[in-house]
């Protein structure tokens, strides 16, 4: 391998992880303040909740359209126009004193989360596919980002106001938008530019919705973890804004870090195996959550193991998903990711609803128990599916 290419492939994914922090910055700004604007603005749970999630519902169905423009055009261009674009629903989000200006601000806001599905898609074509899994893994730390929301944007609406936490984030990703530009490289244009239609085939892949199932339940999880958990920590156990960002920090540092390592083991071991084990941990898990809301100890302890098992998992499903169909990475890429955001988009809505019936959010973790145990089922027919034709992808 030449020294040019070296460093066009550590460009790309430091540069790309960084990008991805930023991005993810912004994408989680409302959530650790969400409580102080429940109260800014009289709202319900319900509003309160939509508020939270409505960033995920761009950010979630955009990869798609995201991940196929960056296999076209390439990640360079995508990644630096999309965090430019970035810059004027943020500054725009400082001066709005209403719900529904905000509310359709935090909508575009979104976008921040196609970042993840470019970065992807961009990092993939560097590296080959025995590294793929590590690299992307470290690509994931993206993720965090929510943890730098959650670190800083308390501090930022306390000493600063609500206004400057969305102009300072607006500079952020402006400027990261430009280093990107003048720190990567492109690699050439394949020969055969994909159609559309060539693109979206991957929609036939029986791997493609496997994989999308479960990274609905990992990513899925981690984001509905990390926007609702300030809200959790806040009402049940009487926390500060601060307090509890700092908390979710922690939260989303563990999830993060341990994302290399579940792809790392994806290289080693059968991605298949591992996240069997993995899914084990979150059923018996969430259950213990379900035992141990009333009791911070405990159920801070169960947090952290969660933040762990799901963050392993995001790293071993993505080792999956540049084998599934090796030039259409982006399309893969996009309809995954974005089945995984829309995972993080029901649980939080669920639980203000949870709550506003039963005042506490035991049943919510009970049902991602639920909802793992049926995911272990399909890992096991598709193991011996897998065993009786031959396919090594899920072996």
């Amino acid at each position: 391998m030449t020294e040019k290419k070296v460093q066009g492939q550590t460009s790309a994914l430091v540069l790309s992880t960084l990008a991805m922090i930023i991005s993810f910055a912004v994408w989680s700004v409302i959530a650790p303040i969400a409580t102080d604007l429940q109260k800014i603005y009289q709202l319900s749970e319900i509003e309160k909740s939509l508020l939270v999630v409505t960033p995920v519902v761009l950010g979630s169905i955009m990869r798609v359209p995201m991940g196929i423009l960056t296999d076209r055009f390439g990640g360079r261009k995508i990644y630096t126009l999309t965090m430019l674009a970035l810059v004027f629903p943020m500054t725009a989000a400082g001066f709005v004193h209403s719900y529904s200006l905000l509310l359709f601000l935090t909508f575009l806001i979104g976008m921040a989360g196609t970042t993840f599905a470019i970065a992807v898609t961009y990092v993939t074509r560097w590296f080959p596919p025995e590294k793929q899994g590590l690299a992307l893994g470290i690509t994931g730390m993206g993720n965090l980002g929510t943890a730098v929301a959650s670190f800083t944007v308390p501090s930022m609406y306390t000493y600063l106001g609500l206004s400057w936490v969305f102009w300072i984030l607006a500079i952020a990703i402006g400027v990261m938008g430009l280093i990107f530009w003048m720190g990567t490289k492109e690699l050439p244009k394949p020969k055969e530019v994909k159609t559309l239609k060539h693109s979206l085939s991957v929609v036939k892949h029986k791997q493609t919705w496997v994989l999308s199932l479960f990274y609905f339940l990992t990513f899925g999880g981690f984001i509905a973890f990390s926007l609702y958990l300030p809200a959790i920590l806040q009402e049940t156990y009487q926390f500060s804004a601060v307090h509890a960002g700092l908390i979710v920090a922690g939260f989303v540092v563990v999830a993060t870090c341990i994302r290399p390592l579940g792809g790392y083991l994806g290289d080693k071991f059968k991605p298949l195996r591992v996240l069997r084990w993995l899914f084990i941990g979150i059923v018996i898990c969430a259950c213990a959550m379900t035992i141990t809301e009333g009791t911070f100890t405990f159920f801070g302890i169960s947090c952290a193991v969660m933040a762990a098992l799901l963050g392993a998992g995001n790293g071993a499903v993505f080792k999956l998903v540049p084998e599934v169909s090796p030039n259409n990475t982006g399309a893969v890429t996009g309809i995954v990711s974005a089945i995984g955001g829309v995972g993080g988009f029901f649980p939080p809505v669920a639980l203000g609803v949870i709550k506003g019936f039963t005042g506490g959010y035991g049943l919510g973790f009970l049902l991602l128990a639920v909802f793992t145990a049926g995911c272990l089922v399909v890992i096991s027919n598709l193991y011996r599916n897998s065993l009786k034709e031959g396919d090594a992808l899920y072996q």
